[in-house]
Formats: C-alpha cells, structure tokens, sequence
C-alpha cells in the first residue's frame, strides 16, 4: 500500500497524451516556484513598506550578485535531474541510486563553500558594483545573514531536482507552502516586532529554507524505490558526478556568467540613485514571478525530454518541444502583459514612493511587455539539454545573451545613458539566441536521428 502512494505522485513522462501530463508537471513546479520567489519578495514587500527606501535598494542590490555565486551549483541540479529522469525512463534503478547519493553530497558541499566565499566577500563584491554608501551597510549584512542558509537552499533544491525526475512536482510544492507562510510570518516578527531591517529578512528567510529542506529530506529518506535517500549510501561516485558535470556545469557557468551582465546592468542602475535602485529591485521582483512561471516550462522541457531519451520514445521529443513552446508563450504574454497593466498597484506594494513606482514601471513596461522570447530561449535550451547537449547552448546563450548585453552597456548605453535604453538590451538579446537556439535543437535532432539510423 505504501508504494502504491509514493507512485501516485509520480507522472508516467514516457507514455500516453502529452499535454495533460505536461501541464499536470508545470504547475506545481510553477506555483513551487513563485512560492520559492516569495521568499525574496516578503523580503522586499515588508522591508519596503517597513524600513524605507535604502532598506530596499540594498536587499535588492545584492539579487545579481547572489546569482553569480550560487547559479554554478544551482546548474549542477539540472544535470543531477538530467542523469536521473535519464537512468528512471531506461528502468536502471542502480544508477539513479548512485546519482542521487551523490548528488545530496555535492549540494552540501558545494552549500558550505558558497557560505564561507558569500561571507568573505560580501562587501567587496558590493563596493565592485558602485553600491551607494548610504545602502552599502544593509547590504553586506543582508547577504552575509543570506549566505548562511546556502547548505539548506542548496539541498532543497537538489532534492527538489530529484523528484521532478521521476515526476513528482507536487511533493516540493507543498514543503514550499509550508515554509512561505512561516516566511511571511517570520518577516513582520522580525521587521516590525523587533524593528530588525534587513537582518530579519535574511534571517527569516534562512530560517524558512531550512524548514523546506528538513521536509524534502526527510520525503526522500521515507521514500520508496531506487531514489530513496539512504545516510549510510551517501557518497562520492566520480563516474556519476563526472555525468552531474558534464551537463551542470555548463549550465551553471551559463548561469553565472549571465549573472556577470546583470551585475553590470545593476552597476549601471545604481549610478541613478537609491531611488532609481528602489524602483529597479521592486520591478524586477514583480518580473520575477513571470520569469518564475515560464521557467516551470522550462524544467518540464529538461525532465519530459531526459525520460523520453532515457525511454527510447523519441517520436515524442518534437511534440514535447512543440507544446512547451506553446504553453511557454501563452504564460509569457498573460502574465507578462498583465503585470504591465496592473503595474502602478502592484509596485504600490513595495513602496508607497511615487516615484520609486514610477521607476519599477519603466523597467516593467520594457522588460515584462517581451518576456515570452525569454519563455521561448529557455525551452529551447531546456529541451537541447534534456537530449544530452550542455555546452552548445552555453555558448550560444553567452554570445547571444550575456556577451551581447555587455557590449550593448559599454556601446550603445554609453551613446544614450539612459535607464529605457538600459532595459531593451533584455528582448533584444532574448529575440536573437532564441532564433540561435531553434537551429541548434533542428541540428541536435537531426544528428540524433541520424545517429539511430546508423544504428539500425
């Protein structure tokens, strides 16, 4: 009876309608997302509305640096979900044992490294960035309270991966309710019980990712099945975390290096002022729950086309690639456009400042308008490396995103300093790697099929 329940959070990736399973995935890794975002946007809501503008900007000001040192081992997830929906759809139940072992040790690990590097560095990453003197302070100690829950945030999110590989979506999506309202909760303790700042909301967030992860690890040590979590099996296989790293790190450095053109695109913000660095931190934030979303589809694309290889039903891959573009776009323009149309409200949320609201929606009315080509760029992406491909949609993503968005800073930004000209380097970008991205997908997909006509 007990496995029979721990099968009816599974989804059968490799068989059957696709549409109704794919949306049966996505959603609850799209709500587990956005409540994940809610971590960071309690943060901001509250520690705007409580503690003022410098509060704000410097919680904000540390959201593209935090991705450039975490994304590298964020990236090593998705090829521990890769190697594992991969080894589940091909029935190789040692393997996914293996890899899931491993892949617990390398999120520890890499959490406590990320620890003590956030904590050193903290401040003069920050004063690399041109962060005002008068947000500087806030900032150093919002991030080094962050950077403590790195091994509870890195854990979640490695156990979180490997769920999604055998198509469970839902379990993560409750420990997430749990550990957002305790979020919620902790954050006006803190803020406005105790008057804390931005020291309790990085400590309340800390405090509720280590809830999160205390409930997916003890879900995988109860589980049953070849991804049960085992504290005797907890080991380094170099056989499997060489797999992990062949497709993570690409990922990851992707990741990171995107993050190096936002670091630069916020430097650039900060040279406007604590208040244009106020609005910029609120409408990135409301952007943050489309982004959120569309990444679910994401995700959907890296799992569904993992089992399917693993599976060897590739007949459906095109159809997977099809029908997450369709979703991606539709998620994209609803809640991008509605963000803009409802924009001046939801920004009211962060701050009552008018024109800390007028600078959200300029960033908002640009960014949010186009976030389906986003959408789009990332399936592309997600399939090509749910196929195995990690390192030509790197470097296509580098050239086409992150090296574009750098040249545009020190070119046509420099010609036209303004914050307008800053914010449509994003669908520009996004419009010219998703189109490089269909190419790649067409030429993978040809090189796979040709592969399996050789064989036969």
């Amino acid at each position: 009876m007990e496995k029979k329940v721990q099968k009816s959070y599974e989804i059968d990736m490799c068989n059957g309608p696709l549409f109704g399973k794919i949306l049966l995935f996505t959603l609850p890794l799209m709500l587990s997302g956005i409540l994940q975002l809610l971590f960071n946007a309690a943060d901001v809501v509250v520690v705007g509305r409580f503690a003022g503008n410098e509060a704000l900007a410097a919680v904000g000001s540390t959201g593209a640096l935090t991705n450039l040192l975490v994304n590298l081992f964020i990236g090593l997830s998705v090829g521990a979900n890769v190697l594992i929906a991969r080894y589940y759809g091909a029935k190789q139940e040692e393997e996914v044992s293996q890899t899931v072992h491993t892949s617990v040790l390398v999120s520890v690990a890499g959490g406590l490294i990320l620890a003590v590097v956030g904590i050193i560095a903290a401040r003069p990453l920050l004063h690399l960035m041109d962060t005002p003197e008068n947000v500087i302070g806030h900032s150093v100690l919002y991030m080094r309270i962050y950077f403590l829950g790195m091994p509870a945030m890195l854990l979640f999110n490695f156990g979180s991966a490997i769920l999604r590989a055998i198509g469970d979506t839902r379990r993560p999506l409750i420990y997430l309710i749990i550990a957002g309202v305790i979020n919620v909760l902790l954050n006006l303790w803190f803020v406005i019980g105790f008057h804390m700042g931005v020291a309790g909301v990085a400590l309340a967030t800390v405090l509720s990712q280590c809830v999160s992860t205390v409930l997916i690890i003890r879900c995988l040590l109860q589980s049953e099945g070849c991804f049960r979590l085992c504290l005797n099996k907890i080991h380094m296989n170099w056989d499997k975390f060489k797999r992990i790293a062949a497709i993570g790190l690409p990922a990851g450095i992707q990741g990171s290096l995107f993050s190096i053109s936002n670091v630069l695109i916020q430097s650039s913000v900060n040279s406007f002022g604590s208040v244009a660095m106020a609005g910029n931190t609120a409408g990135s934030n409301v952007e943050g729950f489309v982004y959120t979303a569309m990444n679910s589809v994401h995700q959907t694309a890296v799992s569904f086309t993992g089992q399917n290889l693993g599976g060897r039903q590739y007949e459906r891959i095109n159809k997977i690639l099809i029908e997450c573009l369709l979703f991606v776009t539709a998620i994209g323009l609803l809640m991008g456009n509605g963000a803009v149309l409802f924009g001046e409200q939801i920004l009211g949320l962060y701050s009552s400042d008018k024109e800390v609201i007028a600078y959200g929606l300029k960033r908002m009315e640009i960014i949010c308008t186009f976030y389906c080509l986003c959408g789009i760029m990332d399936v592309l992406v997600g399939s090509i490396r749910g196929l195995g491909y990690a390192v030509m949609p790197m470097i296509v993503s580098l050239l086409g995103a992150c090296a574009f968005r750098v040249v545009w800073i020190y070119t046509i930004f420099q010609w036209d300093r303004t914050l307008r000209t800053l914010y449509i380097s994003y669908p520009v970008s996004w419009t010219l790697t998703a189109l490089a991205h269909g190419v790649c997908f067409l030429a993978v997909r040809k090189k796979l099929m040709d592969s399996l006509k050789g064989n036969g």
